[in-house]
């Protein structure tokens, strides 16, 4: 299946992607070299601002006819009163007029936090509030909003990302990561308030279950590490997330925004590079898997490159497995 590199003169990663009156919009981090030692904290991933880029003709784009639009920088770590560094993967939604960007960022404390900045168009720039958002906590934001207009909130990533320092939402003393046949730990999710800033309730799990309704095992390759994402095909709420050190996108079915999904499979197998970050969109009458891997610098990890490929489904509703190697 045919991929194309999007923005192949920078390193750009972590997608979110959505379309407004008839443009498609891309919200990726930005990788910068660090020249720290790759570890499991993530510590070599030095990104320190966002840019935003657009098209109203993405075919155009993959085929090399076009560029995508770049509308610079629209956000940078020291615009951020209360940050510290990391300015991980980001996500914009809309809501009568206003464009809302949510970014996790570590505070001085070392502690990521989730920030929200605002806009008064689809390309920014961003202004961002004076303080992160209470009672948040860790990595890799999507915002879905659903049919009705409620704005639905998830989140969540494991060893760089914290996830497992926190428990009912509460910070732990020692951090706690399930082993073996525990359960997994689960992303969060949480409804917007209706100004957007803020959580209007407390997170709750986002459960992947198995076709039994049992939540997958932590030794379960398939199980949730990071990078959710959310969109809604015929009626139903597709989950889609990054399953971390065994290096697949994944997917799952519920009923509702809050869940439980039952697995479905695999989205696209293994990358080069590390990590795996996605979106799913759908844009004038396709749809597309937007990732990255770390081709173009030669396997560097934290310096990766955003892609884009054709999405399919079959008769049933299931995503059809894309190879990352190809």
């Amino acid at each position: 299946m045919k991929k194309t590199y999007l923005i192949p003169e920078d390193y750009m990663a972590d997608p979110s992607v959505h379309v407004w009156n008839g443009r498609l919009y891309i919200y990726p981090s930005h990788d910068w070299e660090s020249g720290i030692p790759e570890n499991d904290n993530g510590d070599h991933f030095n990104m320190k601002d966002y840019h935003v880029f657009s098209t109203d003709d993405l075919e155009a784009v993959i085929r090399g006819e076009q560029k995508l639009t770049d509308h610079g920088v629209v956000l940078s770590v020291e615009d951020i009163p209360w940050h510290g560094r990391q300015l991980w993967d980001c996500d914009v939604q809309e809501k009568n007029g206003k464009y809302y960007m949510y970014f996790p960022l570590k505070d001085r404390n070392d502690i990521f936090r989730f920030g929200v900045a605002v806009a008064d168009r689809p390309e920014g720039p961003f202004i961002p509030q004076p303080a992160p958002m209470m009672g948040s906590y860790s990595i890799d934001v999507a915002v879905l909003k659903d049919d009705d207009g409620q704005q639905y909130f998830y989140f969540g990533g494991i060893w760089g990302g914290q996830l497992q320092r926190y428990k009912d939402n509460k910070a732990l003393e020692s951090a706690y990561l399930p082993e073996g046949d525990e359960p997994a730990l689960p992303s969060r999710v949480a409804r917007l308030r209706d100004d957007m800033l803020e959580f209007a309730e407390e997170p709750r799990p986002v459960l992947v279950v198995d076709k039994d309704g049992k939540p997958l095992k932590a030794n379960d390759p398939h199980r949730f590490f990071e990078a959710s994402w959310v969109h809604k095909y015929n009626g139903k709420y597709y989950f889609s997330y990054s399953t971390g050190d065994t290096h697949y996108l994944c997917y799952a079915i519920g009923d509702n925004p809050y869940g439980p999904f039952t697995y479905q499979g695999v989205i696209l197998t293994p990358v080069v590079g590390w990590t795996t970050h996605h979106c799913i969109v759908e844009f004038k009458g396709k749809w597309y898997l937007f990732h990255h891997d770390s081709v173009p610098s030669g396997g560097r990890t934290w310096l990766r490159s955003l892609k884009v490929c054709e999405l399919h489904y079959d008769a049933d509703g299931k995503i059809q497995t894309i190879e990352g190697m190809d």
